[in-house]
């Protein structure tokens, strides 16, 4: 949602920071007086359900102990004062009191009931009548207005008759001081006036700084001048909304104004202790309307949307209700709404949520599993109850991934469905959306719980009437389309190549040769096709895609190569953080190349025959990126896909857009179509949702919606009761959309080829009444049929907001209601609710065939478009081998596994690193003796010095200005058999001689006589007498720890036959911790002899050599660079040198 209401307390904070600092609205602007800014003392006190108290006295200002206050309730409660909510001139002891008795209660203000736990003191201000005055700033589409009054107070009656406007037009120079004086303040005393205008000014500069979306002061106070000086002002009431979109541009702003250290010294911390926030200050408070207390579910729901790109939303209307949905989709989430409030069940509707936006498996589950709880608490309604999982045809989200979400919640709570006697109705459409209704199917075959299952080919809300167990006149039941099925194949000679294709071997005019394997299509552009203005998009339009989407991409040109495009209606990509290149996309079973660009003025230089953008930068750089598109006379339609535009930036980009004659469709959008023709991104959904729509040639019924997803199901209606779409457009749910309905009909007015017109309104905004007055004037005179969503909102106690931002009515004229009946009245044909549109328009298409307006045409096949491989094997239709087996770990879930076990686990056991050893190398727990032993040996193999040559060269690669990786490796590389590797060797030779049956004694003789080594036999420094201490720790751990020892206890055994020959022929530590690994993997009871075996061979116990010295070789690494070590040379007198006579005879290899 954009424009959000904040309490008073904040607003008037944000006045106090920033009424002196905001930078000026208008350059031309400046104080004229020595204007006095208000004193910032406002207060706040808070209920604590938890404990039942109200915030301590030791957290208030010092202000409040020693003025007289005024105290009300802050909870977005309108007119309190003739509520009986208003303490004057107390003192804190009585204000104190006042509020107590509150705190905490019920209090009905008019017709919604409401805890009261939010207060605002302030000091009482006594000042004669004459000096109130009324101001309210508000925004339109077309710009700001400041309306003012000199008769504020509570009894204001109607501020529309009695106040003074001055717009404040988008784009316009700002007025002057003479127009706010001549406009606003004729009946103000000639005294006050430029203290007024210098307050108005500064009001309307943080107005524009902070992105308030409205602001209305009632009374401000302007007091006379007091022994020569300046009037001054207060003010009393205040209501403010802030476009919360804008958090990412003001959220320091916001932010910096709720510290109360900036205004008083010692002031309490307003973030808890301990608690890091992202900005000076804590971030704004966004609360819930009087009367619609957040519960902790919507409350999480609240918290687990801001935590995701998905849109996830839940409001409990009334947790007694039998109905339940569980909708996707912002637009059909309001649909399913109005159906159930149309059938008579509103007082049934439990509650309101949309979720959208392709959420995860786990976020859906946990959305899903949030509502069931809620559905199954209490005592079981003796009627049951309804749960509607619905939505309409996805464009991009996986159906099937998204119900397994949902699929797990109704797993986990079956027996409490079962006793609340609960019935599932689902309906759904889009990607894999067989798969998903499957699913959902067979569940209900073993839940145990009934679960009806509908596609896209019943009408999204007809599952409303069947939940509800209402009869329908089957005369009004929608039409039942065929299912999908893959195209024939194309005729020969059929539309969708470029050019004939050069037999292989011709030589080109550039002396380039056809190969055999050559699948790159090539297309030859020229300069662009001129069109007339009512059509944007044709055959033959180019665009520019403004971001890496190659998956909008894709879908966009398989859509062009079913339509029969010569050429692909995408000429290029532009991505500024990246470098030049090219990708490659499909062209029907062949490839093209499409090159991306770092800046637009490159991209039309190089393509000047694209005059579109598909816009599909970010909300934070969508601004930025559009205004830099529109400097380009070259470009005539952009559509801006991305949500959460702040609203005073898309109102600029559409009237700098309308100067220049471009058209904009968003923000906030899926795009628009035009079958046959032109798609915009993930418009249209993938080629199955296309197909079965008829999208691929073009229909006569043009279209307008604000919903995205509404608009797949206009498409999949018109398929089925008309000769489908002739175009398409989702001018998004936004405030100020780019184009407005009345942009597009007009269009399709003058469109000789458009024969019949569909809008597809909603609740809030007064877009609709343009379209009515153009068909009053007779500026439109085809037929027209539509219908606004959002007629349950007169349902609801308080206020709702619904999946768009633009989607709350601000007076009854905004209702839903209220724009069907002058639709109907102006000569729309409206059906009587949204299930009877798909016969409406099936009347209205007929009228038009019988009189011969429509020719419907032979249908034709598309060209069949190959699955792409990424997609079919996520359907589960193809397989194929996999060319790498990992079986230790899997990232890939909720949850980082090891070897099966959660992340989350490893820290809960706390099963330190030798634990997560054993589940990496070994797969499995190893007992805590063992992982200690891990752990021990790569504390003990850690380091050996500086001498040694591993650690020599990494500190050589090191001082030779090499980097961490660089010189570690350096250092690894010489591991081996000579240093650092006999592990391996010497568990061979040990166990091999045990396990062969040779006495120690016979084992080293044996080993003389071949002339070999034993491998972890001998050091050059320590001996018998001076024993090596870490040997000492491996034998007394592994003594102490270790259930068996046989093959240290033989060690050692050798080691007597060989110290007896040389003192210094001890079991060193290589071998002591060799054959103390063998006795471990032998005698763990974790490992049978095979795998015990099978881990010596492959390098087990040299990899935890290689793992501790890596600690060490990183040590000598960070030792170096931290003393600036220079180049090392090594000195010449330490190398012997001998260069043999050149007269010597020399031995040469043969050739």
């Amino acid at each position: 949602m954009s424009s959000k209401a904040i309490r008073e307390y904040d607003a008037k904070l944000l006045l106090a920071y920033w009424l002196e600092r905001a930078p000026a609205v208008d350059p031309s602007v400046s104080l004229a007086t020595p204007f006095v800014f208000p004193a910032p003392k406002v207060a706040q006190v808070s209920w604590d359900p938890a404990t039942n108290t109200i915030t301590p006295d030791t957290q208030l200002p010092s202000w409040v102990f020693t003025t007289k206050l005024v105290a009300k309730p802050d909870q977005l409660i309108k007119r309190r004062g003739k509520a009986g909510l208003l303490a004057l001139n107390k003192t804190w002891e009585e204000a104190k009191e006042w509020i107590a008795a509150r705190a905490g209660k019920a209090q009905k203000v008019e017709s919604v009931t409401g805890t009261l736990s939010n207060f605002i003191l302030e000091p009482f201000l006594p000042h004669p009548s004459n000096t109130e005055y009324y101001v309210c700033i508000t925004s339109q589409r077309e710009g700001d207005s400041i309306l003012f009054t000199h008769e504020g107070g509570v009894d204001i009656g109607d501020v529309d008759a009695k106040a003074l406007k001055l717009d404040i037009p988008v784009g316009k120079p700002f007025p002057s001081r003479a127009a706010f004086k001549s406009t606003l303040l004729p009946h103000v005393p000639a005294a006050k006036q430029e203290t007024l205008v210098d307050f108005l000014v500064r009001l309307y500069s943080v107005y524009v700084e902070l992105h308030f979306a409205y602001l209305e002061i009632n009374p401000l106070i302007c007091l006379d001048a007091v022994d020569g000086g300046q009037p001054t002002i207060h003010y009393l009431d205040m209501a403010a909304k802030l476009d919360q979109t804008a958090d990412s541009i003001c959220g320091p702003k916001w932010a910096i104004a709720r510290d109360l250290t900036v205004y008083e010294a010692g002031a309490p911390q307003t973030t808890s202790k301990g608690k890091v926030s992202a900005d000076r200050g804590p971030p704004m408070v966004w609360p819930a309307p009087f009367g619609r207390d957040l519960t902790k579910e919507e409350a999480y729901i609240q918290k687990l949307d801001a935590s995701t790109g998905a849109s996830l939303k839940l409001t409990v209307l009334n947790p007694e209700g039998r109905v339940w949905t569980m909708v996707a989709g912002g637009g059909a989430s309001v649909v399913y709404s109005d159906a159930i409030a149309a059938h008579g069940f509103a007082h049934e509707l439990a509650n309101y949520g949309e979720y959208s936006g392709a959420p995860t498996e786990g976020q859906t589950y946990e959305y899903a599993k949030t509502i069931v709880d809620l559905i199954t608490r209490g005592k079981p309604n003796p009627e049951g109850k309804i749960l509607i999982i619905g939505g309409g045809i996805a464009n991009f989200t996986n159906v099937a991934a998204t119900f397994k979400g949902i699929i797990r919640a109704l797993k986990e709570y079956k027996s409490p469905l079962i006793n609340h006697k609960v019935k599932i109705y689902v309906r759904r459409g889009g990607p894999n959306y067989q798969e998903g209704l499957k699913a959902m199917r067979l569940l209900g075959e073993s839940l145990g719980v009934p679960i009806k299952v509908f596609g896209p080919e019943t009408h999204i809300t007809e599952i409303v009437p069947l939940a509800l167990g209402i009869k329908r006149d089957p005369t009004k039941s929608s039409v039942v389309s065929l299912a999908p099925t893959s195209p024939s194949s194309p005729a020969p000679g059929a539309a969708g190549t470029a050019h004939e294709e050069p037999t292989v071997g011709t030589v080109h005019a550039d002396g380039g040769r056809t190969q055999p394997d050559d699948q790159i299509v090539r297309f030859e552009t020229g300069a662009g096709h001129k069109r007339p203005a009512y059509r944007p998009f044709d055959a033959t339009t180019r665009s520019f895609v403004y971001g890496l989407q190659p998956r909008a991409i894709q879908g966009m040109l398989d859509f062009d190569y079913s339509c029969g495009r010569e050429i692909p209606s995408v000429a290029a990509m532009i991505y500024p953080f990246g470098g030049h290149h090219i990708q490659k996309f499909y062209w029907g079973t062949k490839e093209t190349l499409l090159p991306v660009y770092t800046s637009v003025e490159e991209a039309v230089k190089k393509h000047p025959d694209v005059d579109v953008v598909v816009n599909f930068a970010s909300s934070r750089s969508v601004y930025s990126s559009t205004q830099e598109i529109l400097s380009f006379p070259q470009i005539k339609a952009i559509a801006i896909i991305a949500e959460g535009v702040p609203e005073r930036h898309a109102r600029e980009i559409l009237h700098i857009a309308l100067a220049k004659g471009v058209l904009i469709i968003g923000p906030a959008t899926v795009g628009g179509i035009k079958p046959g023709c032109f798609k915009i991104g993930n418009s249209g959904g993938m080629m199955d949702n296309i197909i079965a729509s008829k999208l691929y040639r073009a229909g006569s019924v043009g279209y307008v919606s604000k919903s995205g997803g509404m608009s797949n199901e206009l498409n999949n209606i018109l398929s089925l009761v008309t000769n489908g779409t002739y175009e398409g457009i989702a001018i998004g749910g936004d405030r100020y959309p780019g184009s407005t309905f009345i942009d597009h009909l007009l269009r399709y007015e003058q469109d000789p080829d458009c024969k019949m017109l569909v809008l597809l309104g909603e609740v809030g905004g007064i877009e609709e009444y343009r379209v009515i007055e153009a068909v009053k004037a007779g500026v439109i005179k085809k037929p027209i049929v539509a219908w606004a969503i959002g007629t349950c909102a007169k349902m609801f106690a308080t206020e709702v907001q619904f999946g768009h931002a633009g989607s709350m009515a601000n007076s009854a004229l905004e209702t839903a209601d209220a724009k069907n009946s002058a639709m109907r009245a102006a000569g729309f044909i409206v059906p009587e609710t949204f299930e009877d549109l798909p016969l409406v328009l099936k009347e209205t298409y007929d009228a038009l065939v019988a009189k011969g307006v429509v020719h419907p045409a032979a249908e034709r096949d598309p060209p069949v478009i190959p699955m792409d491989y990424k997609w079919a094997q996520e359907l589960g239709l193809i397989r194929k081998p996999a060319a790498f087996i990992s079986t230790i770990s899997d990232e890939r879930g909720q949850e980082l596994l090891y070897a099966g076990m959660r992340i989350s686990d490893v820290f809960k056991e706390d099963i330190g690193l030798g634990g997560v050893v054993s589940l990496l190398w070994f797969k499995r727990r190893l007992p805590q003796w063992a992982t200690k032993f891990i752990e021990m040996v790569l504390m003990l193999t850690a380091d050996h010095g500086p001498a040694v040559s591993g650690a020599m060269n990494t500190i050589v690669a090191t001082r030779a200005g090499k980097d961490l990786i660089s010189s570690l490796a350096s250092g690894l590389l010489t591991i081996g058999s000579r240093f650092g590797g006999a592990l391996d060797e010497a568990a061979s030779m040990f166990s091999g001689a045990r396990d062969t049956g040779l006495t120690p004694r016979e084992f080293v003789d044996q080993s003389r006589k071949a002339n070999k080594l034993i491998s972890g036999i001998g050091h050059k420094i320590k001996s018998v007498n001076n024993p090596d201490l870490r040997v000492e720790l491996v034998k007394e751990y592994v003594r102490k720890n270790f259930p068996s020892h046989s093959l240290l206890d033989y060690a050692l055994a050798v080691e007597k036959v060989t110290t007896s020959k040389k003192d210094t022929l001890i079991l060193n530590v290589d071998g002591c911790i060799a054959v103390c690994f063998v006795d471990l993997l032998r005698d763990s009871g974790a490992f049978t002899p095979e795998e015990a075996d099978e881990y010596i061979k492959i390098g087990t116990l040299n990899g935890l050599f290689v793992l501790g010295r890596s600690i060490g070789f990183i040590g000598h690494h960070l030792d170096q660079k931290r003393l600036r070590a220079p180049l090392y040379r090594h000195p010449a007198d330490d190398i012997f040198i001998n260069m043999a006579d050149v007269s010597q005879p020399r031995v040469l290899g043969r050739i």
